[in-house]
């Protein structure tokens, strides 16, 4: 059974009951197909007997949510949290800093990687969960009697997982290990916020002349903020591949703009002057700095090599290997190769990883005659 929540008193009342709380389980439903921002729905709480659902379309007093979610006297346990602190930050201003994630814990103690809710409770509890409402309107009022038993389903076994997990970090000796990747995450979540470097994710932007990059950025930058005062989502504006080939073709007029396949005439009609006043002013700025092109044969090879270290390494230590190190990170040590010296990424030289990650990449890269270089 589970408690709706749709009102100011009621809200505060579940507040300063839970106050004393020292583990809540949460999540949140929201939407975000035809805005830029999600668009929070409910909250679920759960104290590991009861479960509330609060519906956050009736309530607009949530001080005293702020306070019970914030509190350092409160461990929150999520389940792969991103994109839940995202929604409660943009739609409430909360922000949590007391977590336990048990998506991060479950790969931390070789259980699995990046696995989601219904398969770790499976896994853990061999329950099989309905994930058939997971895209379902959770806008809609009243929600329908699957939808509550779906929500109250997400906080419903989280206490527990987190008595496994927690267990099992302990046994393990890896608690430590998890409360890092778990500021990990908080830094991702904040560096999602800042898209100034949006270009570099579009596909063949390398391939793009300095002056072309240099509108490419800007007309990034300019949809980024179209995006959010609008309250749409990017590719409403235009796609990625329509800018990529604006910037190629550097247009001069509307005429060129109507002639690109991927963009909607009526999209064009509205943007078209921005987009040409984009091009223009940006061509009349220094030229960025041309992006670095796909690693070369040689260095791919070396890559591979420093896959199967890591390989190895998730072996020998029972930790999934793509919680070792990422394609992106790799890739920027190689490329530092080429410099005076080696560039790593902090959590490769302060964390738990400094023990083996860093070592064995080290070890490959003097094999390959490559600087060591620490930074």
């Amino acid at each position: 059974m589970s408690i709706w929540i749709d009102s100011n008193t009621q809200l505060q009342a579940l507040c300063d009951q839970l106050s004393g709380c020292t583990l809540l389980a949460v999540d949140t439903e929201f939407i975000r197909t035809d805005t830029f921002y999600p668009k929070i729905a409910l909250i679920q709480l759960s104290d590991g007997e009861q479960c509330w659902l609060i519906d956050v379309l009736a309530i607009d007093d949530f001080s005293g949510l702020k306070t019970l979610l914030e509190s350092s006297q409160t461990t929150l346990i999520f389940h792969a949290c991103a994109e839940d602190l995202e929604v409660l930050d943009h739609g409430l201003d909360i922000q949590p800093t007391e977590i336990f994630d048990t998506q991060i814990a479950a790969g931390i103690t070789n259980v699995g990687y990046c696995m989601g809710y219904a398969r770790l409770v499976e896994a853990l509890l061999e329950i099989q969960l309905d994930k058939q409402e997971t895209r379902s309107n959770w806008l809609a009022r009243p929600l329908t009697e699957r939808q509550l038993s779906y929500a109250k389903l997400d906080v419903l076994y989280l206490h527990t997982l987190h008595k496994i997990l927690r267990q099992a970090l302990d046994d393990q000796q890896r608690r430590d290990w998890c409360n890092e990747e778990t500021q990990n995450l908080f830094s991702l979540v904040e560096e999602r916020k800042n898209n100034q470097d949006y270009y570099r994710r579009i596909r063949g932007a390398w391939r793009l002349s300095a002056q072309s990059l240099t509108v490419l950025a800007a007309l990034c930058q300019w949809r980024e903020a179209q995006a959010r005062a609008k309250d749409i989502p990017r590719s409403r504006i235009a796609k990625d591949l329509v800018l990529f080939e604006i910037a190629r073709m550097l247009p001069e007029s509307k005429r060129q703009l109507f002639a690109l396949e991927d963009w909607p005439p009526g999209a064009v009609k509205r943007y078209a002057e921005a987009v040409l006043k984009q091009v223009a002013d940006a061509r009349q700025q220094a030229p960025m700095p041309a992006l670095p092109q796909p690693l070369s044969k040689n260095k791919t090879a070396i890559m591979k090599k420093i896959r199967n270290a890591m390989l190895s390494i998730a072996e020998d230590k029972q930790i999934p290997s793509e919680f070792l190190c990422n394609k992106k990170e790799l890739e920027a040590i190689l490329r530092s190769s080429e410099q005076s010296a080696q560039q790593w990424p902090a959590r490769f030289t302060e964390g738990w990883r400094r023990l083996w990650v860093k070592p064995a990449i080290e070890a490959v890269l003097e094999k390959a005659n490559l600087r060591c270089e620490p930074q």
